[in-house]
């Protein structure tokens, strides 16, 4: 069985490479000329021959223009192909990708991937799948060098409905800890004790795990871009809207993504968020020495 990946960045490249070690890849991304480990192809509608075609790209719009745009390998791809799709989209995405890539005979499962790029290195993420069990099932093993955890969580978009849970109640824990944090600070508390007994009490997340090491340190560009991650708050906005649903907890986290995008942090990882409630605090969660 031939397999074909498209997208080598922060996430994709190490995927790409454990893969590599378990099937016949090739792979392709328009930034890279060369990839240790990897055998690539200068366009994307090179990687057509294959049987299997894992995409691991930055959002829904660049998937769609992978496959269907001028330069689009889907309509080079024979029926009966699988495309596996690992990005983090919509639900709404997944199911257009789906249905235009059924038209032409062609297989999908939308399989987004929880976990960082250290996790990646190590086949360590969590693989959330959507689409025909039936497809997933040959692929297990294969798919199992990048994930410890393949979860099948239903029909086609229940991956990125997953996903989406998954990133909301992350993204709520890190405005938590940006707004609570330089309050306790404030109050007088030494920041780095503070944090040791967060992260070793029932305050801990894996957000407060992560993020503060580096806030301590006034680290911030480790993580998802903060604008990056954004987006998953405003597609969940609009799957609220749509079901006339409610969640407030849920809009005062996003009010805070959105206050430390208008301050031009969106460039930086979500610890980031801190900085805006150090600003109104007068204070900042740093350890007096960094070493």
């Amino acid at each position: 069985m031939r397999w074909g990946f498209v997208g080598l960045g922060q996430m994709g490249l190490p995927m790409a490479r454990r893969l590599a070690q378990a099937v016949d890849l090739t792979a392709h991304d328009p930034a890279r000329d060369a990839a240790e480990g990897l055998r690539l192809v200068h366009r994307a509608p090179d990687l057509a021959p294959c049987d299997v075609l894992v995409t691991c790209l930055p959002n829904g719009d660049v998937v769609d223009t992978v496959l269907f745009g001028p330069e689009g390998i889907a309509e080079a791809l024979a029926p009966g192909t699988v495309v596996v799709d690992t990005s983090t989209t919509t639900h709404a995405a997944a199911l257009r990708l789906a249905a235009r890539l059924g038209d032409l005979g062609i297989g999908f499962l939308d399989a987004p991937v929880s976990g960082m790029q250290a996790r990646a290195e190590d086949g360590m993420l969590t693989m959330m799948v959507g689409g025909d069990v039936a497809r997933l099932d040959p692929l297990r093993a294969a798919l199992g060098t990048i994930a410890n955890r393949i979860e099948h969580m239903g029909p086609v978009g229940s991956g990125q409905l997953t996903k989406l849970v998954n990133q909301l109640l992350f993204n709520i824990n890190i405005a938590g800890v940006a707004e609570i944090m330089p309050i306790a600070a404030r109050l007088g508390l030494d920041p780095v004790q503070i944090a040791q007994v967060v992260n070793s009490g029932t305050g801990r997340s894996f957000a407060s795990e992560f993020f503060l090491p580096n806030i301590l340190k006034g680290v911030f560009d480790q993580g998802y871009p903060m604008q990056a991650a954004h987006k998953d708050l405003v597609a969940a906005e609009a799957l609220i809207v749509e079901h006339g649903l409610s969640a407030p907890v849920l809009a005062a986290a996003t009010a805070s993504y959105r206050e430390t995008l208008t301050q031009g942090l969106g460039h930086l990882d979500k610890g980031a968020m801190i900085q805006v409630f150090e600003q109104k605090a007068g204070t900042a969660l740093r350890a007096r020495d960094p070493d």
